[in-house]
């Protein structure tokens, strides 16, 4: 065979085969949408009022530029990694707890519920008042309002799963380990990813909440400083860094543990 004939029948199979198609999602425009909406106020208000997006990547830039920006990244990263870290490992405990144990979920419901209606933001005095300013009370903050939305979504999920699935586990010898692993844990797991997504969110603005009131780094300390002093590019230089960095964690990093969540909960 040529290689002219090997070139055709290879052009013939690529056409034969099925096209994917690009389905639309309106979740294309919804950013650039906002962004336009930006641009139009910016440039028929002053500066000092709201800045033009072009002026809010010169702020960034000049701050990059001198080296002082990835230092503030850097400490609310480690901040939300310690306080959000330490609150995953202390939901999934007492949320299984919870859901196992009759008990002790009717113990810990009213405590959750009492501190999920407390906002972040009245934390935060105290802890500073307990542990002065510091990373210790904003990790704290972090933890706290972190945790209990995380421990009532996997506590619900335990209680979502069917008592024939368990029977039929014991049925067939299952250990007590081996019924948590196979049964009771995959079950779980879009709960666990709900939790996971809902209690990030509230630790992240619990972060940004704490580092304006008792910090001297970190995201949320550029927007307060910025309101401070009256630059309003810093101001919107540090919300659309929150917003940004929120939306990468989602995008990149919940949505793709749920898939992978959703192989092995199938498989």
């Amino acid at each position: 065979m040529s290689a002219v004939d090997s070139e055709v029948q290879s052009s013939i199979a690529a056409s034969a085969r099925p096209q994917r198609r690009i389905r639309f999602s309106w979740s294309w425009v919804s950013l650039p949408s906002l962004l336009l909406v930006w641009i139009a106020i910016s440039y028929n208000v002053p500066s000092y009022i709201l800045p033009t997006p072009m002026e809010v990547i010169e702020e960034g830039y000049d701050w990059a530029l001198k080296g002082e920006l990835h230092p503030h990244l850097i400490d609310s990263f480690t901040r939300e990694l310690v306080g959000f870290g330490a609150a995953v490992i202390v939901a999934l405990t007492l949320g299984f707890l919870g859901g196992f144990f009759r008990p002790f979920r009717e113990f810990l419901t009213p405590l959750n519920m009492l501190f999920m209606s407390i906002p972040p933001v009245a934390w935060a005095p105290l802890m500073l008042i307990f542990f002065g300013i510091g990373w210790q009370s904003i990790v704290v903050v972090i933890f706290i309002s972190g945790v209990n939305p995380m421990i009532v979504t996997i506590m619900e999920g335990v209680l979502q799963i069917q008592g024939n699935e368990v029977r039929a586990a014991r049925i067939l010898g299952a250990r007590p380990w081996q019924l948590f692993l196979h049964v009771y844990l995959p079950a779980s797991l879009p709960y666990i990813t709900a939790g996971l997504r809902i209690g990030f969110s509230q630790a992240w603005r619990a972060l940004v909440a704490a580092e304006m009131i008792g910090a001297s780094s970190g995201i949320g300390w550029m927007v307060s400083m910025g309101g401070e002093i009256g630059n309003t590019a810093q101001v919107m230089m540090g919300i659309v860094l929150i917003g940004l960095f929120s939306w990468l964690f989602e995008r990149f990093g919940f949505r793709q543990l749920e898939k992978r969540y959703e192989v092995w909960s199938h498989s």
